[in-house]
């Protein structure tokens, strides 16, 4: 009996440690998202145009109108509801016959994300509008904004704090200092970004961009007197990729991307291939592999069947994270539709003819 009795003790203990180093570990990452307010992401960034850079609005060599649907869902080995974040845009070419060599893009963008048991909720929508301008034969500059509105939103009797630890667990029903002004935030938020594009050949392609965050740097807290700076820190993102075409069956894509926010920065890097199945390059079959310096590997497959682009990827998580959530970090799936405008007169193309 003592010896059941000594066993189903460490049990308890062994269970109990195993419970409060995860409870330690969601809100290792939710108070970051709360406090430091870092933006969302997508390892997908080449197929997020719009929440990339704002002058890719209307940036579409291959058509004259896309919308694209994505979605991110994470951790969710480890929680019982995994934080999700959607994107859902849209943008189109507009008077292309009234500019002289250029044109304007229109847009717009939805972001919505939700941490675990709907604790941190945030809802962005912007418009967006860019301009493009030819210069000479093999390239394209432009330039765009974003401007839209952001809410932000947490139920605070879905958080446990740290004086609400009894030594054995979390007790929801023990008091808190922590205090709340409001569970609600909204603000206007601008984001200004340029490409440039650059095709000497029919079979290379190269395209580099460069976009700046919350260039209104507007405040953000749940505190009417917060400890911190509750000032949006502006975030540097820089891209450039490129499609090179090597045969008539395959196309390859290497891109990298950095991003840059108060403390936080973000490297990702990697290559994709295209392979032709059929000829004309109407259906292909998409692969390829990510690298997140420091934080994950990213497998991508996908394929293409005429104006229809699915990938999926996953990223393996290769930091100390991976003792927890076994190496299973994030999923992605995005959906992207293209097309062109009924009764358009045949245009020159800006991409290579894959």
């Amino acid at each position: 009996m003592k010896q059941t009795s000594i066993k189903y003790h460490n049990n308890f203990h062994k269970k109990t440690s195993i419970f409060f180093m995860k409870v330690l570990f969601v809100l290792g990452l939710s108070m970051p998202k709360i406090i430091n307010a870092q933006d969302l992401h997508f390892s997908q960034f080449f197929n997020s145009p719009l929440s990339t850079n704002p002058a890719n609005t209307g940036f579409i060599p291959d058509a004259d109108y896309r919308i694209g649907a994505h979605v991110r869902t994470q951790f969710s080995n480890i929680m019982v509801l995994p934080y999700k974040t959607i994107s859902v845009f849209g943008d189109a070419q507009l008077f292309r016959d009234k500019f002289e060599n250029g044109w304007l893009g229109l847009g717009f963008l939805l972001l919505a994300d939700e941490s675990g048991e709907g604790v941190l909720k945030s809802t962005k929508v912007y418009g967006s509008l860019a301009y493009h301008q030819m210069l000479g034969n093999s390239s394209l500059l432009s330039a765009g904004f974003n401007l839209g509105w952001a809410n932000k939103s947490i139920k605070p009797n879905n958080l446990k704090f740290p004086d609400q630890f009894n030594g054995y667990f979390f007790d929801i029903t023990l008091p808190t200092s922590v205090t709340f002004a409001n569970t609600q935030v909204n603000y206007f938020d601008l984001q200004a970004g340029i490409n440039y594009a650059y095709f000497p050949k029919e079979d290379i392609y190269i395209n580099a961009g460069y976009s700046i965050h919350h260039v209104n740097q507007p405040k953000e807290s749940f505190f009417s007197n917060p400890t911190t700076d509750n000032t949006i820190p502006i975030r540097h993102i820089g891209f450039a990729n490129a499609m090179l075409k090597l045969n008539k069956s395959l196309i390859l894509q290497p891109s990298i991307y950095y991003s840059n926010q108060a403390s936080a920065s973000q490297v990702v890097l990697g290559l994709s291939t295209r392979i032709n199945l059929i000829s004309g390059g109407e259906t292909q079959l998409i692969s390829g592999v990510y690298y997140r310096n420091k934080e994950a590997i990213i497998p991508l497959m996908g394929f293409q069947i005429k104006t229809l682009q699915f990938n999926f990827s996953y990223d393996a998580t290769v930091s100390t994270l991976k003792s927890y959530n076994k190496s299973m970090g994030a999923g992605e799936i995005s959906l992207i539709k293209k097309g062109f405008y009924p009764n358009t007169p045949n245009r020159q193309t800006l991409c290579p003819s894959f």
